[in-house]
């Protein structure tokens, strides 16, 4: 059950692959250019298209800022501090535009694997279902996890790669708004 701790204003950010933004990659497994799972938090600034990544599944979340709308080619979904977090084809790559100034925004990347993000409710138990999981906490607070207890600063991420049966977040404060993401993932296996 060993954790390890990535902060993100540890990590220096690098740009996007089309040039639109800037994003900081908190955890790739394995680290190497074909990952199969990736964890970054996003900096978008301006309007634009997000970066295509065909066979990957993505899922997205608002964590700070007002948030952005995403056009799928006419679909358009909104994303911000209040929604869950959006699941996607990483290939359809939307067009991107900041609902009321800069959004930072975290990503979780599958390829090759299965997994799911949910916001983290205060206090209340939660049951990874996947191989793997991590916390993305947005204020400080301590993970309960069968035991032992982890301090998480606010903008780090903690990775589970042999996950308990349950954790728990405990936020120091309640700010009135999300506390942190709960992040899952399985391998699938290769033919």
């Amino acid at each position: 059950m060993a954790a390890e701790l990535f902060a993100l204003d540890a990590v220096a950010p690098q740009p996007w692959r089309n040039g639109g933004g800037v994003t900081r990659e908190l955890f790739a497994w394995p680290r190497d250019p074909t990952w199969r799972v990736r964890i970054s938090v996003a900096d978008i600034d301006a309007d634009g298209p997000f970066s295509p990544f065909d066979g990957v599944e993505r899922w997205f979340a608002t964590i700070h800022g007002r948030g952005v709308e995403l056009d799928f080619g006419g679909t358009k979904q909104h994303v911000t501090l209040a929604d869950a977090p959006l699941r996607f084809d990483g290939a359809l790559a939307p067009m991107c535009r900041l609902l009321d100034g800069p959004s930072r925004d975290l990503n979780l990347m599958l390829r090759d694997a299965r997994g799911a993000m949910v916001r983290v409710v205060d206090h209340r138990p939660w049951s990874p279902a996947g191989d793997a999981c991590a916390l993305f906490a947005a204020v400080d607070g301590v993970v309960h996890a069968q035991g032992p207890r982890d301090r998480v600063p606010a903008r780090s991420l903690l990775v589970y790669t042999r996950p308990p049966a349950t954790l728990r977040f405990a936020a120091d404060h309640d700010l009135g708004a999300p506390v942190g993401w709960w992040l899952q993932w399985s391998p699938l296996e290769r033919p």
